[in-house]
C-alpha cells in the first residue's frame, strides 16, 4: 500500500535560525516554529493552543540562510513544507530520548519585507502594507512599428432570406370544473 509523509505548516519562528557548518562544507539549519490554534471552549471562551515544531534542513535552504540570501528572524510568519521524522539518541544519563523534527523541503516568508517596515514609524492599529521595493528597474520595451501596412479586407456577410415558420396555435385542454369530484375515473 502506498503512503505519504508530508507536512504543511504556517506559523511564526520562535528564534533566529541556527546554522551548523560541517567539515565537508555542508550546512544544517535548525529553528523552532510555533503554530497556534484558536477555538471556543464549552463556556464560549476563546482558547489558544500553541504547538512548537523543530525544523531542520540541509542543502540549498541552509546555504541561502547562512549566506544571508534568505534573511529570516524571530517572529517572521513562515510557510513550510516538509516531512516528519523521529530520531532517537542516548543522553549522558543513558536514557533513550526521542526527537520529532520536520525535515524542510520548502520554506518561504509570508511576512512583509523588513526594508519597507523598518523605515516606518511605529504605529498603533492596522496599517496598509507598503508596496514592495525593487532594486533593479525593468528594461523598457518598445515594440518596433512595422514599415508595411496590413491590407484592408472588406467582407460583407451574404444576405439570406429567412422566413419564420408558421406555427399553428392549439389551445390547451380545459381544466376540469372545480366542483368535479372525479367519480368517473376507471380505477
Amino acid at each position: 500500500m502506498a503512503s505519504l509523509n508530508k507536512v504543511i505548516l504556517i506559523g511564526r519562528l520562535g528564534k533566529d535560525p541556527e546554522i551548523v557548518s560541517f567539515e565537508n562544507g555542508s550546512k544544517k539549519m535548525s529553528v523552532s516554529l510555533a503554530t497556534t490554534e484558536r477555538y471556543r471552549d464549552r463556556n464560549g471562551e476563546w482558547v489558544e493552543q500553541t504547538d512548537w515544531h523543530n525544523l531542520v534542513t540541509w542543502g540549498n535552504i541552509a546555504l541561502d540562510i547562512a549566506e544571508k540570501r534568505r534573511n529570516y528572524i524571530k517572529g517572521d510568519l513562515m510557510y513550510v513544507e516538509g516531512r516528519i521524522k523521529t530520531r532517537q539518541y542516548v543522553d549522558n544519563q543513558n536514557v533513550t530520548r526521542y526527537v520529532t523534527e520536520i525535515h524542510v523541503d520548502k520554506m518561504m516568508s509570508m511576512s512583509p519585507a523588513r526594508s519597507a517596515v523598518s523605515n516606518q514609524q511605529p504605529s498603533v492599529g492596522y496599517q496598509q502594507p507598503m508596496a514592495p521595493t525593487y532594486q533593479q528597474a525593468a528594461p523598457s520595451y518598445q515594440p518596433e512599428t512595422p514599415s508595411y501596412q496590413q491590407p484592408v479586407q472588406s467582407y460583407q456577410q451574404p444576405v439570406q432570406s429567412y422566413q419564420q415558420p408558421v406555427q399553428s396555435y392549439q389551445p390547451l385542454p380545459e381544466m376540469p370544473n372545480p366542483d368535479y369530484d372525479g367519480d368517473d375515473l376507471p380505477f
